[in-house]
């Protein structure tokens, strides 16, 4: 049972006024803009993402692009077979170099105007008899120690890199050897093709992209990057060990493709704060409207708030006036909502009051107290008129009668039956022993036994010490009832009723089993549900209220199961600590 001071209706008005505010204005209000502003963040947080994510696939293709148009050029004069003989020719003059040097090469400058990437070419070979001028070169040994002339010795693809990766340069080339028809080749050539730095300057540093962009070789080492707190150029610094703020978000792009790509990546790194600075901005804004969203409500609520408490209070104030005699009318009764009309009524009550006071109450109350009186005399009356032991008597006349006649069985019914009807008149006792308990079982099977005839045998078997222990009244005999009307009445068959009570240990064991219908897993997993809950009584009342009454009794200190399967029976177990008093 709720304590009274935590019931509602004891709540004061104005608190309840304050409730609905917090519970229907607060709450609510809170809780919408934090979700609205949460869910704003994240639906921007996701665009700018998806945002930022465009600009990585855009500044990966553009850098693709440049790589392959690059790379498209090596493989222009990779597979040119007259490259092959213009660089394995020995020319015996410089007029014979320069006419092939001329046909072969003329076109050599012509990739730069067309392709922006492309800064410049450049050959390198070993044959003697060349002029090491316009684009070619000699493969010295100051080249033959290079980075690049080492890592394309061993490469059958083109090599793409950083030519002086220790000068504080951004150049970038595709490198590649001219092997193609290698079995007729007399010297070695080597292509060289370098990449516009302000091409590669331009893709990195996209304005569009707000954070910073690493390209990273299958080392992790940064190559490339429009961020400049770092030396990057003129030292090779792992990305692993660079330290970024706590909010960055990093972008990574999948590996690039080609062979001359292979282990390199795009990574893109932004902060957080940068991506929501929009939503911060607008933060200000999403204040004052959830402040305007409060303060609205919250003046409607004390405007209708004072309306409704003050009127009332007044109400209130001259009804307590009342108990000293003082009928007082109240003034400014002309309000037309509910407590207007409350307040109307009052004034009227209070004068009619005032004249039954005057004219009519004194007057009239030792009438009106004789007309109690008598009415107390008539009810008293009619309830004397109805007596029990007349009942008794009529049954006890039959019961004789029937002797008298020769019908022993119908007059051994009506016995039990007066039994039952007389102990009836003492259901109101709460405690009994199992002795009068068993009495009550007997008659109620003797009564089934005539109504069944030989459909019906039953035993009971009570230990002797266990007569004189005190249980709850009734505790017994519904599970006997359900087990002769439910279980033994449903069957074709003959129904066979088992009742055992045993003290065991101080407690009290009622073991009762029939052969009757039983019942299916699901029936008997919704009883069991249904004496655990605190719903309404459903279909099973008498077992639901003897299952009630034990626990309000023994509290947890008892023990109730029932087990039954379909056309094989019921048994139910009942557990109770032995009690030797009333109380």
């Amino acid at each position: 049972m709720i304590p009274s001071k935590y019931r509602f209706n004891n709540i004061k008005l104005r608190n309840k006024l304050l409730i609905l505010y917090i519970l229907l204005v607060f709450i609510p209000i809170v809780v919408t803009n934090v979700v609205f502003y949460n869910i704003t963040m994240n639906n921007i947080k996701k665009q700018k993402m998806n945002d930022v994510q465009l600009v990585l696939d855009q500044i990966t293709s553009e850098f693709l692009t440049t790589i392959e148009q690059a790379v498209g050029i090596s493989t222009r004069f990779y597979t040119d077979n007259h490259m092959y003989d213009f660089f394995d020719e020995e020319y015996t003059t410089t007029i014979s170099y320069v006419e092939a040097y001329d046909f072969y090469l003329r076109y050599l400058n012509r990739f730069s105007p067309i392709y922006y990437s492309i800064q410049s070419l450049t050959f390198y070979t070993d044959n003697p008899s060349v002029i090491y001028a316009g684009g070619v070169r000699p493969i010295s040994e100051a080249t033959l120690n290079t980075t690049w002339y080492q890592e394309i010795s061993d490469s059958r693809y083109p090599v793409f890199m950083r030519p002086n990766p220790t000068e504080e340069y951004e150049m970038f080339s595709v490198i590649r050897k001219l092997d193609y028809y290698i079995n007729k080749s007399k010297h070695s050539k080597i292509i060289k093709i370098d990449i516009n730095p302000l091409t590669i300057r331009q893709i990195f540093n996209n304005v569009t992209f707000q954070g910073k962009v690493y390209l990273l070789n299958e080392d992790g080492i940064i190559e490339y990057s429009n961020d400049e707190h770092f030396d990057w150029k003129t030292s090779a610094i792992d990305f692993d060990t660079i330290e970024m703020p706590s909010d960055t978000i990093l972008l990574e792009e999948a590996f690039l493709p080609g062979n001359y790509l292979d282990g390199w990546k795009i990574v893109g790194a932004i902060e957080e704060s940068d991506i929501l600075e929009e939503l911060y901005n607008s933060r200000m804004i999403i204040m004052i409207l959830a402040s305007i969203n409060f303060l609205f409500p919250s003046l409607v609520i004390i405007f209708i708030s004072r309306s409704l408490h003050v009127r009332l209070l007044r109400v209130l104030k001259h009804m307590k006036k009342m108990k000293n005699q003082n009928f007082e009318t109240i003034k400014y009764a002309d309000d037309k909502d509910e407590i207007g009309e409350l307040t109307r009524e009052f004034n009227r009550m209070s004068r009619t009051i005032k004249k039954l006071i005057n004219e009519v109450y004194i007057a009239n109350i030792e009438k009106k107290d004789l007309e109690l009186k008598e009415k107390q005399a008539q009810l008293s009356a009619l309830q004397s008129q109805i007596n029990p032991h007349f009942l008794f008597n009529a049954l006890e006349t039959i019961r004789m009668r029937s002797v008298m006649k020769g019908e022993k069985e119908t007059a051994k019914i009506i016995q039990n039956m007066a039994k039952i009807f007389r102990n009836s008149l003492t259901w109101n006792k709460e405690w009994v022993t199992v002795r009068e308990e068993m009495k009550l079982v007997i008659c109620f099977l003797e009564i089934q036994k005539y109504r069944f005839g030989d459909k019906l045998e039953y035993t009971i078997n009570v230990t002797e010490d266990a007569y004189d222990c005190i249980i709850p009244n009734l505790a017994f005999l519904p599970f006997v009832e359900n087990a002769s009307i439910h279980g033994i009445e449903a069957v074709k068959e003959k129904g066979i009723i088992n009742l055992q009570v045993d003290l065991i240990d101080g407690y009290l064991v009622y073991t009762l089993q029939d052969n009757g219908a039983g019942m299916s897993k699901e029936v008997l997993d919704t009883l069991v549900a249904e004496l655990k809950s605190d719903n309404s009584m459903g279909d099973s009342v008498g077992i639901k209220n003897v299952y009630y009454r034990l626990k309000l009794y023994y509290k947890e200190d008892f023990d109730f199961t029932i087990v039954s399967n379909p056309n094989q029976g019921t048994t139910v177990t009942i557990k109770l600590q032995c009690k030797n008093s009333y109380y």
